[in-house]
Formats: structure tokens, sequence, C-alpha cells
């Protein structure tokens, strides 16, 4: 426990500033932590055997990070283009990379990449971009922490006992409050950007969404019977464990236009 206290102030701390700072800083953060995230994603699948495949999946992961929008490349371009290279992979390698393989590769690819994407353009794309990222990333970690005291309390109805056991109902709620209730202070502090009505909705939503992003990572470690999907942070597992609220939430929310885009 003592472990996980100190990586996670440690890291929190250094992500945080990184996200202040914004700019190439926050770029290469989540830059780095989206290739190791998709790392994992390739070991989970086992698809690190051969070369070809895992490097046209970095290559696509980085292509949707760094920002190409003074290119004229759009967002669905990025994804056709990958897809087409994963595919004429196969052919190249005369099946010795197989649709299978590919279409898991792929999936991973825009998972990983899309998501981190829209964390990117959240914080380095409009106006304000501070603001809005950390109201996302505060309302997620509160509903984390808000569904974990609460549900370790009072929690007695389990959510979804199949996939993740410990959770519960009344965790699940005390977290939508929670991040209901942070997000209306951030209304609060900029009410020129955020009306009180608008923030409860963005609250509710991320805390739905997140619990939501939560439990696919959950039920995708149980289908291949692991605890965690790295080892990175001691005592938090890895990349893939710690972002998997993110990685629905910012793409939920930018493509619902809930907060401001480029």
């Amino acid at each position: 426990m003592k472990q996980r206290i100190v990586t996670g102030i440690a890291a929190g701390l250094g992500f945080l500033l990184l996200l202040y700072l914004g700019g190439s800083w926050y770029t290469g953060l989540i830059l780095i932590l989206a290739l190791i995230g998709y790392d994992e994603f390739l070991r989970m699948n086992g698809l690190k055997q051969g070369r070809a495949l895992p490097f046209i999946g970095y290559l696509g992961v980085f292509a949707l990070i760094v920002p190409w929008g003074h290119t004229g490349i759009s967002l669905t371009q990025l994804v056709w283009m990958a897809m087409f290279v994963f595919m004429a992979a196969t052919v190249i390698s005369k099946n010795r990379i197989t649709i299978d393989h590919v279409a898991m590769a792929f999936v991973g690819m825009v998972y990983v990449g899309i998501g981190f994407h829209y964390m990117v353009q959240t914080r380095n794309g409009p106006e304000d971009g501070l603001f809005w990222t950390l109201l996302v990333f505060l309302c997620i970690w509160s509903t984390d922490s808000g569904a974990y005291f609460i549900g370790s309390q009072v929690g007695k109805t389990p959510l979804w006992p199949t996939i993740s056991p410990k959770k519960s109902v009344e965790g699940a709620l005390g977290g939508v409050v929670v991040s209901i209730i942070v997000a209306m202070i951030f209304a609060w502090l900029r009410p020129e950007l955020l009306s009180f009505p608008k923030a409860a909705w963005i609250g509710l939503l991320i805390a739905v969404v997140g619990q939501l992003g939560d439990l696919i990572q959950s039920a995708y470690k149980r289908v291949k019977g692991i605890k965690d999907t790295g080892s990175l942070l001691p005592g938090h597992g890895g990349v893939l464990d710690r972002t998997d609220s993110w990685l629905i939430v910012f793409p939920f929310l930018q493509i619902l236009s809930l907060i401001p885009h480029i």
C-alpha cells in the first residue's frame, strides 16, 4: 500500500506539471503513454512475435497523437490509411500476418490512439484548454475516489459481478454524485465558460461513461485471464489500467461537442 501511495503521488504530480505546461511537453507525455499502452495491448493479445505488425501499429498511434491540423489531414483519413497499410500487410506477408491479427491490432490502435488523441486536442486545441482538461480529469478521478470510498462503506448491491465483482451500485451512484459536485465547482469558478446545468450534465456523463470504460477494461482482462495490463507503475499496474476511463471519456465528450475542440 505504501508503494502504491508513493507511486501515485509522484506520478500524479509529474502528470499535472506537464499538463499545466501544455504544448509539446504535454503532447510528448501523452505520446509516450499511448505507445506504452499500445505495447501492452499487443502483448495481451500475443501480437509481439513479429516486427511488421507492431511497427505499423506504433506508427499509426504516433500519427493519431501528433497534430496534423496544418497539413489538412483529417482523423478519418489517418484511420483509413492505417487500415489500408494493416490489410496490405496480409498480402505482402503472404498471410503470415493474418486478417485476425490485423483486426485486433487495428482495434487496439483506434482504441488507444484516438483516446489519447482527444486528450491532446482538449488541452492544446481550444482556448482555455487547461480548464476543460482539468475539468474532465478531476471529474474522472473524483468518480473513481467517490465510488471506491462510498462503495467500501455502504456498498451492498453488486453492480456487475460477472465482470468486476468488487464494484457496487451504491459506489457507482456515489461516484456520479461526487463527479457532478466537482463539475459544479468548475462552473462556479468560471461561469463565463460553463453554466451550472451544463456542468451537471457533463459531470453525470463523465461518471457514467468513465465507469463503463473501467468495466470495458475489466471485461477484457477477465477474458485474457490477467489482473493488470502491465507493470509500469508499481502497485498500479500498466498504462491501460490507469487510463481506461480516460480513453472513453475524452472522445465521448468531444464527439458530442460538450467541450470545446478544434
